[in-house]
């Protein structure tokens, strides 16, 4: 079993900058990396960037150049930079992990970006 548990959430104006984190816990040697998702009211789910533990990186068109995905020091944690900010990056952001048809997602932080 795989337990994520994400943190950094918060409201910030246009332009500004939140870093969110994500940490694995439990049967942590299962999974070789993380994506972090998002969800807008009225929205479907959608992937905002995909990371590997071995540093592969992907990002969704909307928020290339603008967000960055890095691991920490301890190698289950995993954070989404979020820079340049704007009002469509308002959501609730989950990260995401996977194991052959197993899929676990963190309980979800809100993202609020204001004009």
């Amino acid at each position: 079993q795989v337990r994520l548990a994400e943190s950094g959430g918060g409201s910030v104006q246009t332009g500004g900058s939140l870093r969110l984190s994500c940490s694995v816990y439990g049967s942590r040697s299962l999974i070789n990396g993380l994506d972090w998702y998002r969800q807008a009211p009225g929205k479907e789910r959608e992937l905002v960037a995909a990371f590997t533990f071995d540093g592969r990186t992907n990002y969704a068109d909307s928020v290339k150049g603008r967000f960055t995905v890095s691991r920490g020091d301890e190698k289950y944690t995993v954070y989404l930079q979020m820079n340049s900010l704007k009002p469509e990056d308002t959501a609730v952001y989950y990260c995401k992990a996977q194991w052959a048809q197993h899929i676990w997602w963190g309980q979800g932080t809100q993202v609020t970006v204001s004009s």
